[in-house]
């Protein structure tokens, strides 16, 4: 491996950078999102419950001891029930537009190097045809010997920036399709705690009480 890397020339530093780099990412987002996915199907049981029974103060009890992104939302809905549905959203699409920022942390890096590393590669490819050709025109003739080092380079580099981008953008698809998971989620409970509190309204209305 250690003379393969140094057979394909200067463009394997970066395609080295890129590869760290992107497997830092991915340990780290798939250690937030296997956390964050475990905590998300506990507190979504437990929030519905309590939801449902109207047990306002038991579901932001809930959310106070859990943690994850459903946990943090609904939490900062929750606690402003009392201030009616349009003030309940407006806390809901707040405190979800930071936590969607915190999910899709480092993921355009990921995407980023996906892109970059097989384009460098093919520098790596250009760069090693053109060590060939200048070879041959010192030479002055066509040898196998002459060419063979400029198109290694080539296909050493060509084949390293692909194996780098592959997993890369294997694992930013599989962390958006877990984002798009944990979003499905905060929806449903953050409609079912609407629908909640406009029917506690409704029978608040009708009977001239307070249902939540």
């Amino acid at each position: 491996m250690v003379k393969l890397f140094h057979d394909g020339g200067d463009m394997m530093w970066p395609l080295l950078a890129f590869s760290i780099a992107g497997i830092a990412i991915i340990i780290w987002r798939l250690i937030v999102l296997t956390r964050a996915g475990a905590a998300s199907r506990s507190v979504v049981k437990k929030l519905r419950k309590a939801i449902t029974g109207g047990d306002i103060e038991g579901a932001i009890s809930v959310c106070e001891r859990a943690s994850g992104p459903i946990a943090v939302i609904m939490l900062a809905g929750l606690r402003r029930v009392h201030r009616g549905p349009e003030s309940v959203a407006k806390a809901i699409e707040s405190a979800g537009t930071l936590e969607m920022a915190f999910l899709e942390r480092g993921l355009i890096w990921l995407s980023t190097i996906g892109t970059i590393a097989p384009l460098v590669g093919f520098l790596g490819t250009v760069i090693g045809m053109i060590q060939a050709f200048a070879a041959i025109e010192v030479a002055g003739e066509v040898e196998a010997t002459l060419v063979a080092g400029g198109i290694k380079v080539a296909l050493i580099t060509t084949a390293t920036g692909l194996a780098v981008a592959i997993p890369m953008n294997i694992f930013h698809n599989y962390f958006v399709t877990r984002i798009d998971s944990l979003i499905l989620d905060m929806e449903e409970s953050s409609a079912h705690l609407m629908d909640v509190i406009e029917k506690g309204q409704s029978v608040a209305t009708e009977g001239g009480g307070v249902l939540i």
